[in-house]
């Protein structure tokens, strides 16, 4: 993800025929924005005396926070790459035999990284979460909506990276190693959809009393 370049320029290029940015660089920002929502809270909770006893905790919290925005960003950055790698690895030449089987090998590896990317991304949803939870229940409470999208957000960067890692795994000829990453992925899902579901309704409640 190339903090570098305007919105308005990122914009362009996601909605460019070029495939990258693409939804495995979207699922990263989503959870680069979901983070930077927490720590939004966490600023707007700080300093105030009637959340002096938590004080402490959320200014560590934020400092936690902006680790997994830099490593969104990161990811980002990463998923654009290793497609990048796997499209190189398709313009390999396949004249001979050798060629072939060589280039065959590189999109196979170059595939298994593009996997790997968006399976990282859910890694780092599912580490997120309980920090969420903890600026849900502790932060300013007139910020409630807002640590309820860094949630909600959560739950689509996920799905958005489950979703890349299937198609990178479909087109894995070593299902072995495709099954074992789904596998983690499934599992992960799972929790990130019930926990972040649960934290969203928990929001909806305590708006609502």
């Amino acid at each position: 993800m190339n903090l570098s370049k305007t919105l308005e320029e990122y914009f362009s290029e996601l909605s460019s025929n070029s495939p990258t940015p693409g939804g495995g660089n979207v699922a990263a920002l989503c959870g680069a924005l979901s983070a930077s929502l927490g720590m939004m809270v966490c600023n707007l909770t700080i300093g105030k005396k009637k959340y002096i006893d938590v004080e402490q905790e959320l200014t560590l919290l934020k400092e936690k926070l902006e680790e997994y925005q830099k490593k969104f960003f990161l990811l980002g950055a990463k998923d654009n790459s290793a497609f990048d790698k796997v499209m190189e690895s398709f313009k390999l030449p396949k004249e001979s035999e050798a060629e072939k089987l060589l280039r065959a090998n590189k999109i196979e590896e170059a595939t298994i990284g593009a996997a790997e990317v968006p399976a990282d991304v859910m890694k780092a949803c599912n580490e997120i979460l309980p920090m969420i939870k903890i600026v849900i229940e502790k932060g300013n409470k007139n910020s409630l909506s807002d640590a309820g999208v860094a949630a909600s957000l959560i739950n689509t960067a996920a799905k958005s990276a489950y979703l890349n890692v299937l198609i990178n795994c479909s087109s894995l000829s070593n299902q072995t190693i495709a099954n074992e990453i789904k596998k983690r992925a499934d599992i992960q899902m799972d929790e990130i959809s019930r926990t972040s579901e649960y934290l969203v309704e928990q929001v909806v409640k305590a708006i609502q009393q």
